[in-house]
This record gives structure tokens, sequence and C-alpha cells, in this order.
């Protein structure tokens, strides 16, 4: 089997409006550095946005969707202050201060906290957070697992989607349903390595490689 590792953030915002974004920020990927958005609408419809086909493909294979819209993605950063634009969605957001869960993970040693056994140990009281999981399959046969390493509760956001406002920042309720687990349910942005898992995969074929993560 051949693992495909993405390092990164992911940040996951809920909104009065009912919109649930999370977004994926990649600076290190199979695919260079890239970002997409995972958008889930009120009605439960589940949109990606992705900047490439080639990444849309790989993400939708990974996960569930009803539709994948290939649109220019860009992500900034000043400070605690973040700005996403993609296609039909302006997000900004800000960051606060990291709290005793944050500090928690920071104190792990990043090279244990990549590790499979430490993944799978951590991923019975991950799901006390309601929804969050660490490791399990995926779709088409995947396995995933995150190996969270950071995290800050995200303060303040807003911005709009399909030229309508997104509202205030609200909790992650209910939970998104991308793939096996969601955020957690209070809005944050994690630190984290992402590791894909794909099976019976050739050297040459489907997504490029990348150096493994040293999980087991």
């Amino acid at each position: 089997m051949r693992r495909l590792r993405f390092d990164g953030w992911i940040a996951g915002i809920g909104t009065s409006g009912g919109i649930r974004l999370v977004l994926g920020h990649w600076p290190v990927s199979p695919f260079g550095p890239v970002s997409d958005v995972m958008v889930e609408y009120p009605d439960g419809r589940r949109v990606l946005l992705a900047p490439t086909a080639e990444l849309g493909r790989f993400v939708a294979d990974t996960y569930s969707f009803e539709e994948v819209r290939v649109v220019p993605v860009a992500v900034t950063r000043t400070g605690r202050a973040w700005t996403v634009t993609a296609g039909p969605l302006t997000l900004r957001f800000s960051t606060g201060g990291r709290g005793a869960l944050g500090r928690l993970l920071r104190a792990v040693p990043a090279p244990l906290a990549r590790r499979g056994p430490w993944v799978r140990l951590i991923d019975r009281p991950a799901r006390l957070l309601r929804g969050v999981r660490t490791y399990g399959s995926a779709g088409n046969g995947r396995r995933e697992w995150y190996a969270a390493q950071d995290l800050h509760r995200i303060v303040t956001a807003g911005g709009e989607l399909d030229d309508a406002d997104l509202g205030r920042l609200t909790a992650i309720d209910p939970p998104v349903r991308f793939g096996f687990g969601s955020t957690p349910r209070f809005p944050a942005l994690v630190r984290v390595t992402t590791t894909v898992e794909l099976p019976g995969t050739r050297v040459g074929s489907g997504a490029p490689a990348v150096p493994e993560s040293g999980l087991d």
C-alpha cells in the first residue's frame, strides 16, 4: 500500500446561515502547496471547491460530495487573521490563543504524534469531542488518519457564499458528513498531518508520491 501525506492546517467553521465549512490548507502535499474548501449546505448538499481537477478527483475519491467545482482557491494569513477566496466563497476568520487542548497537542513530539499506534490510541478520547475521529476508513478502500499537533479556537468569522452573507460564527452543528469524522463542534484551526493510504496502488499510477509520514 502507498501512503500520501498532507501537512498543514484544517479549519472548521459553522455559520448562523446554516453553512458549515472545512478548509484544508496544505503547504506540503502530493499536489504541491494547495488549499481546498468543503461546504455543507443547510439542506445537506456537500460541495467541494478545489483549485484543480486532479486534486478534486483525489479528494472526491476519498470523501463524499454531491458536486465538485474547480475554481481558483487562495489563502492568505496575516498574524491570526486568515482570508480565503474560492470561487463563490469569500471567508475571513481569526484565531484566539492556544487553550488547554492546544497546549496538550503541542506537548507531544511531532514524530510521536504522527505514528499510527499513537493516532489509534487517541481516537477513542477524540470521539468525546462529538464526531471527531483520528483514524478510519475513507472512500474506495482507503484508510486515513489525522495527526493533530496544535489547536486554536476560531473567535471571529464572516464572509459570503453564492452572493449571500454567511452570518455570524456558530458551532459546527450538526457535524459535517464528508468523511468518517467531523471537525470539533467548536470552530477551530488545527495543525495537522493527514495521511491517506491507497490500497493496491502501484508507483506511477494515481496520485503522485511523496515521502511517507513515518506512520506505522
